[in-house]
């Protein structure tokens, strides 16, 4: 969680209630993968409350797409990578100092 309390469920609650969106009109609209069909109103509402978390990047995208909100940013806020980036964070030299310049990116102000 971040200083100011944001967290994934949070800023996906804020989001869809800025758009004027239901829970159950989101949940209708964001895909399981391979064709299962739209999530759960209730899992919905878990994730929202952070009783759960995205099960998949592809989840995430889909959020970060029907919300309108960056893509890296609620990976971030998911404690996940990108698929892109996990299937290239092989070298820990590379994965270490990519971690130190994200931390001091994210403490200048």
């Amino acid at each position: 969680m971040s200083a100011d309390g944001m967290t994934f469920g949070r800023a996906i609650s804020k989001a869809r209630k800025t758009l004027g969106m239901s829970q159950k009109e989101l949940a209708a609209r964001v895909m399981k993968e391979e064709g299962g069909g739209a999530i759960s109103p209730q899992y919905l509402n878990d994730i929202e409350h952070d009783r759960r978390s995205p099960s998949s990047g592809h989840l995430i995208r889909q959020f970060s797409g029907i919300l309108d909100i960056p893509e890296d940013y609620l990976f971030a806020l998911a404690g996940r990578l990108p698929d892109d980036l996990r299937s290239e964070a092989y070298d820990q030299e590379k994965v270490v100092e990519a971690f130190a310049n994200f931390r001091k990116a994210l403490k200048k102000e």
